[in-house]
């Protein structure tokens, strides 16, 4: 039986407060004195009080000191998403390591036999899973799959993939690591899309070790569900262009989520002859404050149920795919035996998706 033995999370150094960020984006944007109040209005209700970056950048309004991002307001161009793609190389792979850190004190990296590596932020070959490898000591041999651009529920993915590998193989142990530099494809044109992208993203990594060994505070991997919502793929898209990866991000979504996810959690409790009563705690991707105010709202749950999610989202923002590994991060030690975890995350298509765990004792 496969069971999430550790997560480890991880964030760049640079950390910049909202007000700091708020500063250069007003400078980056060309805001007037009307748009400047509407972007400072955000960033106050965002929920967000910093955010990490591998980007010095962020930290100042004069455009002297930017080294990434050219004098914009001179006539420049934003940086090509061959630029950005350097630059993701250039520090996923230190991140990735960091978030390996706490997971190389309990386990030798020859121990892994698997590896999946995910990310929605950029992309290379060799990529991330040989540079792993040669870097960190991992067996040549191991087996290795990699889930790229699926967005902020891609961490599901991962361990579904984790799941149906120890499933078919019992001695499996199989290493998640979720890298994401969304920081690195600032988006300068004034639209609603941008502004939320702007006020949302961070950088951040998590690695998750799963197995069939059922260790000390164990998460056992109950079930998993997915839909896609019909007639809702405008309404989050992530898509590459020129300059950087540009976000679609529609004001809809948390209306979209609240309509659907009741129905999410109840099939997915069905599949285990379980209700959402049976439910102890909630696991939720804090993708923005609205869209945990609206899991709120479909499973009419207290705000207080969300703290976990609130914290990640005040202290790192979302840094899409590890965001949720965070929260789960953060709920670890509250988790008590036979405590059952419902947990969703949300994504381009728009994709719900859902996973039940449970506390297991040893």
């Amino acid at each position: 039986m496969p069971y999430i033995n550790l997560i480890s999370p991880a964030n760049p150094q640079i950390s910049i407060s909202q007000n700091d960020i708020a500063g250069f984006m007003q400078k980056a944007m060309h805001l007037n004195e009307e748009n400047s109040r509407k972007l400072r209005a955000i960033f106050r209700m965002s929920g967000i009080e910093k955010r990490h970056t591998v980007i010095p950048d962020y930290q100042f309004a004069d455009d002297r000191d930017w080294k990434f991002y050219p004098q914009l307001n001179n006539g420049k161009l934003l940086p090509s998403t061959a630029d950005r793609m350097k630059l993701f190389e250039q520090h996923a792979l230190p991140l990735a390591q960091k978030s390996l850190e706490s997971v190389f004190q309990q386990y030798d990296p020859k121990d892994f036999t698997h590896l999946v590596t995910v990310s929605c932020t950029g992309m290379f070959a060799p990529g991330l899973d040989i540079q792993l490898i040669k870097k960190s000591g991992l067996n040549s041999g191991i087996e290795r799959t990699s889930i790229q651009f699926m967005g902020c529920f891609a961490a599901f993915n991962a361990l579904k993939t984790a799941h149906h590998i120890c499933r078919s193989e019992q001695n499996a142990k199989v290493l998640i690591v979720c890298v994401e530099l969304c920081t690195i494809h600032f988006q300068s044109d004034f639209s609603e899309d941008n502004l939320l992208a702007n006020t949302l993203f961070g950088d951040g990594a998590s690695a998750v070790v799963v197995s069939n060994e059922k260790t000390e505070q164990a998460l056992q991997m109950k079930a998993f569900k997915s839909v896609v919502e019909g007639d809702s793929e405008k309404e989050m898209a992530w898509n590459i262009g020129n300059l950087g990866f540009e976000m679609k991000l529609s004001s809809y979504v948390p209306e979209v989520i609240a309509q659907n996810i009741a129905r999410l959690g109840v099939e997915l409790m069905e599949k285990l002859q379980l209700t959402l009563k049976d439910i102890n705690q909630f696991a939720i991707h804090p993708g923005g404050k609205r869209i945990l105010e609206a899991v709120e709202k479909g499973l009419e749950l207290p705000k207080e149920i969300n703290e976990s999610a609130y914290k990640v989202l005040k202290e790192f923002g979302n840094m899409s795919s590890p965001t949720v590994l965070f929260v789960l991060q953060e709920m670890w030690n509250k988790i008590q035996p036979r405590d059952k975890v419902l947990s969703f995350a949300f994504g381009p298509g728009l994709t719900m998706e859902s996973m039940l765990l449970e506390r297991v004792e040893k």
